[in-house]
């Protein structure tokens, strides 16, 4: 897989929290990072990738119970809840009306549930994105600091869909299997597409196939970016990168970095990511229409001082 690449030692990959760093480049109070790339113009741009009118989900259903802890309450006649002998009159004078309601619970991050991630999910060496403390991160309030409120108004742009398993033609790329910028390059090149700035870039690597028809693998192995697509993706200035993975390749081939690609992107370049997308819907609604950039919108909620959200993007051709 890496015969005849320049594959960037551990040492390359270290420096790329210098030589990749957005710190400073948007302000020294930016938190939006390379979301700052998406423009009014490169909005209006996505908007034009609209060319059927088609929209397609890129997230994984919750399992309940399994992936999300739920309490549900149900009431045929609204009056024979707790607490309504305390509600006005005329609230007990409707006898025909109920509800149910539900509280949730949910631990988003990990390689199951799809999720976005705001810069101050990952430290380096205690640092944040722009070079902010971890301790401005607090048990009881969260995240002082780039949190996943920075992209309150939600993030609206041209999506490209890079389906390195279609382009090598496997049903699945295997665990451990590394995805490199010149694998990304025949993406484009098989599907006349080029990434540009203010885009984002989801990878696919069949992952999502194999759950849907396997089940979850287990273990810590993963198909995902190579450390090397860095230097790429901030030379093409893009803003946001998903994957039907949790992103980074595992093992990922550096002793003394489990993670580069999580901790570069989000520490040093402010890059945000989409974790654990479902991309099959996407690449056969891709294929059908031969399109594969459109407008992708993802909404997170506004939880204050959290590190991201779980969503649901949409993408629409």
């Amino acid at each position: 897989m890496t015969a005849g690449r320049a594959v960037p030692t551990q040492d390359d990959v270290l420096g790329y929290f210098d030589t990749l760093s957005n710190w400073g480049r948007w302000g020294d109070d930016d938190e939006l990072g390379t979301l700052n790339h998406i423009t009014d113009d490169v909005r209006l741009a996505a908007a034009r990738a609209v060319r059927h009118g088609r929209s397609v989900s890129c997230a994984w259903e919750v399992a309940v119970p399994g992936d999300m802890e739920r309490s549900t309450t149900a009431f045929p006649r609204a009056v024979d809840m707790p607490g309504a002998e305390n509600m006005p009159a005329h609230f007990h004078a409707d006898r025909r009306w109920g509800f149910s309601s539900e509280r949730l619970g949910i631990s988003f991050h990990g390689n199951t549930l799809t999720h976005l991630d705001s810069p101050c999910h990952i430290f380096w060496d205690g640092t944040m994105y722009n070079g902010r403390s971890h301790s401005l991160v607090d048990a009881a309030t969260g995240s002082a600091w780039s949190a996943v409120t920075a992209a309150a108004n939600g993030i609206v742009t041209r999506g490209v869909l890079l389906d390195v398993a279609r382009a090598r033609d496997v049903p699945w790329w295997e665990p451990g299997q590394g995805v490199f910028p010149d694998d990304l390059e025949e993406a484009e090149r098989r599907q006349g597409v080029r990434v540009r700035t203010g885009d984002a870039v989801l990878l696919r690597t069949g992952y999502g196939r194999f759950r849907h028809e396997r089940g979850a693998a287990g273990g810590f192995a993963q198909a995902g970016w190579h450390a090397s697509c860095l230097p790429w993706l901030r030379e093409r200035g893009v803003a946001l990168i998903g994957a039907d993975t949790s992103q980074d390749v595992q093992p990922s081939g550096y002793d003394d970095v489990l993670m580069p690609v999580h901790a570069v992107s989000l520490v040093a370049m402010g890059l945000w990511m989409l974790d654990n997308c479902d991309l099959e819907a996407c690449a056969t609604t891709a294929v059908e229409l031969d399109q594969w950039d459109f407008q992708l919108a993802v909404a997170p909620v506004r939880f204050a001082g959290t590190s991201g959200s779980p969503v649901n993007p949409i993408a629409t051709f």
